[in-house]
């Protein structure tokens, strides 16, 4: 197998389609990366112009040219944000709130978060909690109460749950089981 010999400004991420646009003017070259990147999947603004200025794009030029890409549909964060809900919800059962936070660590302005995130009624957003614990029910099993009720609250609250929804889900859910829960120890959560 040969092996390619690599230049000192070489990148690992560098292509021979990257090295064809150094020669070609900054709005170009902005053109070419951003139509590379967004055929791979849906990118906000934010994220184009964060690639667009590690590759040293001038930040006037990047703007020019995000701002035309918003222009002719190629660049919708409101139609990112919303997409993002709708599969990180039904893939990762993921709520609201961790799903507000991922959209801001991808630059999604707040209004259009907040507008995506309505998506979710609270009943659709507790029947997914049900399905959650259900699935994660069973390798609970041998454990006592208070351990159970941990671990499942637990998984909840780390995909964004509020506590006391969680907590309502996870009793019933044991309820269901058999399970006592009119003592629970609900500290410390």
């Amino acid at each position: 197998m040969a092996r390619r010999t690599e230049w000192p400004d070489d990148s690992p991420d560098s292509s021979r389609a990257e090295k064809e646009l150094s020669s070609q003017d900054p709005a170009e070259q902005a053109r070419g990366i951003c139509l590379r990147l967004l055929t791979g999947m849906p990118r906000t603004r934010k994220q184009l112009a964060d690639a667009l200025r590690k590759r040293g794009i001038p930040d006037e030029v990047a703007d020019e040219v995000l701002s035309r890409f918003e222009d002719v549909g190629l660049i919708d964060d409101a139609a990112f944000a919303g997409a993002w809900v709708e599969s990180r919800h039904h893939g990762r059962g993921l709520a609201r709130r961790a799903l507000a936070r991922e959209l801001r660590t991808k630059g999604v302005d707040s209004a259009l978060i907040d507008e995506a995130v309505a998506q979710l009624d609270p009943e659709q957003e507790e029947a997914t909690a049900r399905e959650l614990v259900q699935r994660k029910l069973r390798s609970t099993r041998g454990l006592d109460r208070d351990r159970r009720l941990r671990r499942l609250a637990g998984m909840l609250a780390r995909k964004g749950y509020p506590e006391g929804l969680a907590l309502r889900v996870v009793r019933r859910a044991l309820e269901e089981e058999g399970e006592d829960t009119e003592d629970l120890d609900v500290e410390g959560f």
